[in-house]
Order: C-alpha cells, then sequence, then structure tokens
C-alpha cells in the first residue's frame, strides 16, 4: 500500500471527511482490519482565509508549499490539497516536489464524464466558481459545459461556506436556498451539479435532491484510495 499525504485543515470539517473516507474505502477494498498509510499536514485555515481574502495568493501557495515539502520528506507518495479552492496555487507548488499531486478537478471530470453528463452545475467558493483555475479544466480537459449560478447566488452560497460550513454550523434554512439554487442552474440545463467545495456534501446530501451530485470530497477520497491500492 502507497502512503498518501494529506495537506488539509481547510477547514478541518472536510479534512475529518476525508480521513474517514479514505480509510473506509481501503477497508471496504482490502476488508478486515486494514486502513489507510496516511500522513496529515493540518494548518491553520484562519491564516489562509485570511491570505485568500487580501487576495495573496503567493503567500497562501508559499506557505502550502511548505507543508507539502514536509510530507514528501516524512515518505508521502502522492499528495492530495483537501479543499477546491487552494488548487488555485497549485501552479506553485508542484514544480517543486517530486511526488504526484492527485488533483481535485481531475477526479472530479473523470467521474462526472463516466456518467454522461455534458452539462454540469457548479457551486463552490466564489474564487472558485469565478475563476478559471477550476472551471477551465473541467471544459478543456473533460469537455464540459459548465454553469454557475448568477453573482447574488455565488455570494450566499460563498458565505454560508464561510460563516456556517467550516464552523461547523448547518443550518436547514441555508440547505433550501442552496436547494433554490440547483434549481435555478437545472432550469438552465444543468444535468448535474458538482458540489465543487469540500463542505457544501455537509449540507446538500443526494436525500435532499433528485438532481444528481457529485460530491468532490468523496471522489477525491476515492482517487486517493485507488492510488494506495496501485487499482
Amino acid at each position: 500500500m502507497k502512503k498518501v499525504g494529506i495537506l488539509g485543515g481547510m477547514s478541518w470539517e472536510s479534512t475529518s471527511l476525508y480521513y474517514t473516507l479514505i480509510n473506509q474505502g481501503v477497508r471496504e477494498r482490502l476488508g478486515g482490519l486494514h486502513s489507510a498509510k496516511l500522513l496529515l499536514s493540518s494548518v491553520n485555515f484562519a491564516d489562509i482565509a485570511a491570505m485568500q481574502k487580501s487576495g495573496d495568493w503567493e503567500q497562501a501557495g508559499s506557505l502550502l508549499l511548505a507543508e507539502a515539502k514536509g510530507l514528501e520528506a516524512a515518505g508521502a507518495e502522492a499528495i492530495l490539497i483537501a479543499t477546491n479552492t487552494m488548487h488555485k496555487v497549485l501552479p506553485d507548488i508542484e514544480p517543486h516536489i517530486s511526488v504526484p499531486f492527485i488533483h481535485i478537478a481531475d477526479a472530479t471530470g473523470r467521474v462526472v464524464q463516466q456518467a454522461g453528463h455534458t452539462k454540469v452545475g457548479f457551486i463552490g467558493t466564489q474564487f472558485s466558481m469565478e475563476e478559471d483555475f477550476y472551471i477551465k479544466r473541467l471544459q478543456e480537459n473533460y469537455g464540459l459545459d459548465v454553469v454557475i449560478p448568477e453573482q447574488e447566488d455565488r455570494a450566499l452560497i460563498h458565505r454560508v461556506i464561510f460563516e456556517e460550513l467550516c464552523q461547523g454550523h448547518v443550518k436547514d434554512s441555508s440547505r433550501q436556498q442552496f436547494l433554490n439554487i440547483l434549481e435555478k442552474m437545472r432550469s438552465q440545463g444543468a444535468q448535474c451539479i458538482i458540489e465543487g467545495c469540500t463542505e457544501i456534501t455537509l449540507l446538500v446530501q443526494p436525500q435532499h435532491t433528485d438532481i444528481p451530485l457529485f460530491d468532490t470530497t468523496k471522489i477525491h477520497a476515492e482517487a486517493a484510495v485507488t492510488f494506495a491500492l496501485d487499482e
């Protein structure tokens, strides 16, 4: 079994899901007492969030690069960044690390493509929805036509992620607002929804809607299990 390094803490609410899902995945495939060989470097999200807000992505990239180097030095054979948004700085990190990164957009794009969807709704932080580092990858590498919410809805999603979900607050009222937004995107032709923030799965799950959901946290964790077991 290969050892996977997790760059986490952004937020720890979703990082804890990664730990659970990866270990569950290994146990399901190998049985018995098997569990994953993992290394975790968990940052203080308040620092990262402040850098995001101020637009200091260079400093954020430098911080995560130092953490990634630590994981590599500790024996990680691949690294995943346990958040969608911070893949924005991956180009500043990847050239300086010799082990591969398990990219969340690639893992998601493959699964959506295999499911036969061509037009997808995408929700996440405003950084992920409004910039092209993630959506462009889905478009160019996987041929997906991506729909994002209107501006007012993007602001609402972003606020709920940072002010509620990242702080462990899951509110029924916010869930209903998200579901209303998903219906709007469906009316625009979205065949499914990519939950492009690792905390959104805490709020909206398949039992809440009949729109097909692609949970990037679960998909990314499954990609880590596949790598670890060389499948």
